[in-house]
């Protein structure tokens, strides 16, 4: 730390108690200055001899015969005040980054300037400012510091506004001239170090772009705000850099802000870090994490930050919506709120993310230029769209678990992504599956509402093994779970689309069939299967998976379509035959009617496949292990 001593004479300043100090020499004082409670017993000739200000309070003094002069708003108190006392007898003072600024506030509150005498206290005091303090980093940062209890002195004095430009003109300096200290406790490369067995008998140290960040994490927040927006003004240092120094800053002032903890017992602290936080956000995307925008959306919300700071998040956090994960998602609803998370901030960013790339097509349009996500940055790529998808079901899954969660919700947030085609929608089953399991009472309409938004033919084969011996479903879904595990089945063997009854079909194609040729009421469809129903589905889709798996190992060559014939014919009588059994089910249960007909005349007992004759082909069919 850089120093500067004043005068040369011995410390003769001397304490009688606490609230008593003196010269300790022959000659009687003659006037008495209190600071505060204190008492200093001192000399008139050369105090007023340098301070103007001391000049004018003794002479009122003197003239109301008042033998204390009170001095009650000195900036510094009482240790300034005897800086500058002890400067005026020229006894030896130490200046450094820590006191001198209280020490040049109280200079110019007690006039101690050049037309008093030259060479007087505040003019040294500036010397040694600026050809040493302000060309020091880490002792510009103290002394910046310290500025913030000197207010408005220090404003007025521009100390504030000359360190500000001081440390961010050394932060935007080229790393390959910073030769001075500087704190960096990061993770370093062994070239960073020096230690790069590439480079024996030289030092070759690499000195990091952010090398600032984490000395200027000791700055008060406003401070703190007033530097990085001179770093940013200067146009040098990239939004990465940036993004890394606040989210640094982030970390030294609120270590609960990143781990998600409660908001700080100090409310207006809290809530001016947030916000300055927000406000110092670069403007390009991706200089931060996504993670790291929602957790500062978490902390506004927590220190009830303004409404704008909290819409201008969501605006950024939209923007980036792909890089989050489900987790980041969950914020908890507001205190008193009978949900456990807050699913319209959700909304809302999900609302952000499709609005922005509908806006740039728009635009693009306009300037009639092509809808493309390399001309125009705006413009969402098919694969951020297909992240988004598979993190809202993700979402969704985890917000199901809560019981108080209204059916209109879920809904509302699986239909704003239910544009966004994705190959799988196992996600979405699980989502749907457990927001069924935590909610046994929503009623029949409002299970068709969830499971519309899940498309069958894009279930796993293990997710369909789950949703056919799901008691939750509809049955309206399990059966068309089947029907296109059928139809993967026959694809996988090479065949068409099995020859399945009209009543299937029908409901597969979404046919609307009226009551004289529908044997099976359309609400049927959507009750929940029986155990017995399930136990029937279950065995069927267990044989259509055998089956597969046993096709795809059939050889090619000449005996390999037969092979597949018989597969296929196996496949589409074991199907007639569980449809069947569930048609016969249906109608049983009190909707009874002409069930005949060529897509339904199979009984359970003429559609065992072991009673199909075999033909020479199969006869000739080769056994492959």
């Amino acid at each position: 730390m850089k120093f500067m001593k004043l005068g040369s004479k011995p410390d003769t300043f001397q304490s009688e108690d606490k609230n008593v100090r003196y010269v300790a020499t022959e000659l009687a004082t003659d006037v008495v200055i209190k600071v505060g409670d204190v008492k200093f017993y001192l000399h008139k000739f050369p105090l007023l001899s340098k301070s103007s200000w001391l000049q004018q309070l003794v002479s009122t003094s003197d003239e109301q015969s008042n033998d204390e002069v009170m001095i009650t708003d000195i900036p510094g108190g009482l240790a300034a005040f005897e800086i500058c006392a002890k400067f005026c007898y020229g006894m030896v003072v130490t200046l450094n980054a820590h006191n001198v600024v209280a020490a040049r506030c109280a200079a110019e509150y007690l006039g101690m300037h050049e037309n008093m005498e030259k060479g007087n206290l505040a003019y040294k005091i500036d010397v040694f400012l600026h050809s040493v303090i302000f060309r020091s980093w880490k002792d510009s940062i103290i002394v910046l510091n310290s500025t913030k209890s000197m207010l408005p002195w220090s404003e007025d004095l521009k100390l504030i506004s000359h360190c500000v430009e001081f440390i961010a003109s050394k932060a935007v300096t080229d790393p390959s001239k910073v030769e001075w200290s500087y704190t960096y406790n990061r993770k370093k490369l062994p070239e960073e170090t020096g230690t790069d067995l590439n480079w024996i008998g030289v030092r070759n140290k690499v000195v990091p772009n952010d090398w600032w960040v984490e000395d200027l994490c000791d700055l008060e927040v406003d401070l703190y705000k007033r530097v990085i927006v001179s770093i940013n003004s200067k146009g040098m240092i990239n939004g990465e850099v940036i993004g890394e120094a606040l989210k640094a800053y982030a970390d030294r002032h609120f270590p609960g802000l990143i781990k998600g903890a409660h908001r700080s017992s100090d409310l207006t602290n809290y809530r001016s870090t947030v916000d300055a936080i927000i406000f110092l956000l670069p403007d390009e995307k991706g200089c931060v994490s996504c993670s790291f925008l929602l957790k500062l959306l978490k902390a506004a919300i927590l220190g009830d930050s303004d409404k704008v700071v909290k819409k201008e998040l969501i605006k950024k956090i939209g923007h980036q919506l792909e890089q989050a994960s489900a987790s980041d998602l969950l914020i908890r609803a507001p205190e008193g709120d009978t949900l456990m998370y807050d699913v319209d901030v959700v909304l809302n960013i999900v609302h952000e993310f499709l609005i922005r790339d509908q806006s740039s097509e728009i635009e693009a349009l306009e300037a009639g230029e092509e809808a493309n996500e390399f001309k125009n940055p705006g413009i969402l790529s098919e694969a951020s769209k297909l992240m988004v998808a598979k993190l809202i079901d993700g979402y969704l899954a985890e917000i199901a678990k809560d019981r108080n969660l209204p059916v209109s919700k879920f809904v509302e947030l699986a239909e704003m992504v239910s544009t966004i085609s994705r190959p799988g929608h196992d996600g979405l089953y699980r989502a749907i599956d457990m927001y069924l399991k935590e909610h046994p009472e929503i009623s029949k309409s409002d299970r068709k509402r969830i499971c519309r938004f899940m498309d069958c033919k894009r279930l796993s084969v293990d997710a369909c093994m789950h949703a056919v011996q799901n008691e939750r479903l509809p049955m309206r879904v399990i059966v068309q779970v089947l029907f296109f595990e059928q139809v993967r089945a026959a694809a996988t063997s090479g065949n068409s689309t099995p020859d399945l009854p009209k009543s299937i079909r029908d409901l597969n194609n979404g046919s609307q069939r009226s009551s004289k040729s529908t044997p099976i009421a359309d609400e049927d469809w959507d009750t929940v299967a029986t155990a017995e129903e399930l136990k029937a589905l279950k065995s069927e889709l267990a044989s259509l998976k055998l089956e597969r798996k046993k096709s795809e190992k059939v050889v090619e060559g000449r005996h390999s379509i037969d092979k597949a014939n018989f597969h296929k014919m196996k496949g589409v009588v074991m199907t007639k035959k569980i449809f069947s059994k569930l048609l016969s089910n249906k109608s049983a249960n009190g909707h009874g009617g002409d069930t005949s007909g060529s897509d339904s005349s199979e009984s359970p007992s003429s559609a065992n496949p072991e009673d199909v004759k075999p033909t020479p082909s199969m006869n000739r069919r080769v056994s492959v292990s």
